[in-house]
């Protein structure tokens, strides 16, 4: 900055030429200095109130906005920071095939304590096991009075619970919001939806896994949040398994059967309408495994996919189909059937003594076991296991389960020829019901292999043409004989023309061999058989039907009579109108109407 002189020489010169006095001229520059100086600082001090005054509006401003912000935002209980994960509790329903709820999410709590806080310990133990009778009070004093700082003392109470432990009134006892699994149906598709538990947990929620079935087989998917909570769609119809359970229950108690499974499918798709298992459970509360003995005697045991039989004479259609197929026999082709069969030091017997031959027709509808092993002899064992890989029993089902994979069928280790005849009528290798139910719908549409499957909608690429369409027909035309005119004439259900094969194999024993008055019943259905869309197999472990003055334990009397009930009660649910037959036309006179 330039300064100004104060007495400036030219002035002062000036001034002493006029006779003034020079003293002026530097009082004078004294005052406008000052002044000067003055006007600066007032700028200087404005400028800096200015600047504070703006500060000061800034920080109001913000204070304003985020208290708005506050004000707007749904109150939140504060959280804990800390570098674990968070707990995913979201959990998608599962439904059937018509979006009703087979399972899903419930809001409830958790009761912990914290001892610390306890204004009575002991009163507070006693109340808790009037509420809770299944908790032990002296661990709970043990728990209160001791160093602990926190106790879980129910993973999940009901509202009435919780309003009784408000009402106790101790400081120390808390609760936790939560989600836990429902299934509103009980027991209902047990097997098939498995069941869930709690996995990590904390005050605030709990991890849902599943434990079990499509619970388990689908856990990351109804777990992921990409889904935005979309329901899992199982192909399940849940008027049609409600149906197929009472029956079935009803059906096991009636022939003082161990147990029993069923299974619907569609024969195109390989969409499964139904399954049942028994004895089932509830998925709510769910049964520990039996620590001991035969896994097949708990209530957890899925016998429609776990179960690997021997499945009888169910089985002898495949090796008619194949020898069909191969053009080795047709319909009407003779074959002998002189019982017994020998074969080395090997015997093969009929149920009845059928006469010398029978054409294979007859075969299938007289459920010879000769029969059908000289028909398997044709085909030879290397091409009989080709075929049977082909329509599925060499290998576990592919259906979305978690317990498919242990229903791996047992095969013989040396596929001699002895063994392919005792295959071909339905001994020596075992397989699950489910097997069946596959290889069944392959026949009944036209001999296209289907996957079974639980997941509705769900799009496969076509199956292997396992055999001729004309042979698939013919097959079925036996299995409609066997109905009409065999062993499973309990099974015809008027207005549903029903094809079948009747199965009857004596079980076998956990240490080797054979019991011999415990068998495993099985019959094999599709429906109608004149436009084929479902099978139903239907096995009943161990049943007897005592009304004769002796017990009859073979699938036609057992087996057959309960899986019609089954046909009778749920045709008219899938939408099948009723055909009348030619018995029903009888007496009917047709009259054509004038005009």
């Amino acid at each position: 900055m330039i300064r100004t002189p104060l007495r400036p020489l030219a002035r002062i010169l000036q001034a002493r030429a006029k006779g003034e006095n020079p003293d002026a001229i530097e009082r004078e520059n004294i005052r406008l200095r000052g002044e000067e100086t003055r006007d600066r600082a007032r700028l200087r001090a404005e400028g800096r109130l200015l600047m504070m005054g703006l500060m000061f509006l800034g920080a109001f401003v913000a204070v304003g906005l985020r208290m708005g912000s506050l004000a707007a935002t749904p109150p939140q209980e504060p959280q804990l920071s800390g570098g674990a994960e968070a707990i995913v509790a979201q959990r998608a329903d599962i439904t059937d095939r018509a979006g009703r709820v087979l399972a899903t999410n419930l809001v409830t709590h958790a009761l912990y304590a914290q001892p610390p806080m306890l204004v009575d310990p002991e009163r507070t133990a006693d109340k808790l096991v009037k509420i809770f009778p299944d908790l032990e009070r002296d661990r709970l004093v043990k728990d209160f009075t001791g160093t602990r700082k926190f106790v879980w003392i129910k993973k999940k109470i009901s509202p009435e619970q919780m309003q009784a432990v408000h009402d106790i009134g101790d400081p120390g006892l808390l609760f936790g919001p939560r989600e836990m699994r429902l299934y509103p149906n009980g027991r209902l598709a047990a097997h098939i939806l498995g069941g869930a538990r709690f996995g990590a947990e904390g005050v605030s929620s709990a991890e849902i896994l599943g434990v079990a079935g499509v619970e388990k087989a689908f856990d990351g998917w109804l777990r992921d949040p990409a889904n935005h909570g979309a329901p899992l769609a199982l192909s399940l119809d849940l008027t049609i398994q409600s149906a197929v359970e009472e029956i079935l229950d009803g059906g096991m108690k009636l022939m003082n059967a161990k147990g029993a499974a069923a299974i619907l499918m569609d024969v195109r798709s390989g969409e499964i309408l139904a399954m049942a298992s028994l004895p089932d459970f509830d998925p709510n509360d769910r049964p520990a495994p039996l620590a001991k003995g035969d896994a097949s005697d708990s209530p957890l045991f899925n016998r429609a996919v776990q179960g690997v039989y021997e499945l009888g004479s169910t089985f002898k259609i495949f090796a008619v189909a194949q020898a069909m197929q191969l053009g080795l026999v047709n319909p009407a082709t003779m074959v002998p059937t002189k019982s017994p069969m020998v074969w080395g030091r090997f015997r093969i017997r009929d149920f009845h003594n059928y006469g010398a031959e029978n054409s294979v027709t007859d075969i299938i509808v007289k459920s010879s076991n000769v029969g059908t092993a000289r028909i398997v002899q044709m085909i030879g064992a290397d091409r009989q296991r080709d075929f049977l890989r082909k329509m599925g029993f060499l290998e576990p089902t592919s259906v979305e389960l978690v317990e498919a994979p242990t229903g791996r069928p047992i095969v013989p280790a040396k596929w001699s020829e002895i063994s392919s005849m005792t295959i071909g009528y339905g001994h020596g290798l075992s397989a699950s019901p489910l097997h069946l139910a596959a290889a069944y719908a392959t026949i009944a549409n036209g001999g296209r292999r289907v996957m079974p499957t639980l997941v509705h909608g769900k799009t496969a690429a076509p199956g292997e043409q396992v055999m001729d369409p004309i042979v698939a027909r013919r097959a079925l035309a036996m299995m409609r004989a066997v109905v009409a005119r065999g062993t499973a004439s309990f099974g015809e259900v008027a207005g549903y023309q029903v094809a079948g094969k009747t199965g009857s194999a004596d079980k076998a024993k956990p240490s080797g061999g054979y019991y011999d008055d415990k068998v495993i019943a099985t019959f094999a259905s599709v429906f109608p058989v004149t436009d084929p869309k479902y099978v139903l197999v239907l096995t009943l472990d161990e049943p007897s039907e005592n009304s004769g003055s002796e017990p009859r334990r073979t699938a036609g009397w057992t087996a057959v009579p309960v899986a019609a009930e089954v046909i009778r009660r749920v045709a008219p649910l899938l939408g099948l109108r009723p055909e009348a037959g030619p018995d029903e036309m009888e007496g009917i006179q047709l009259v054509k109407k004038d005009g």
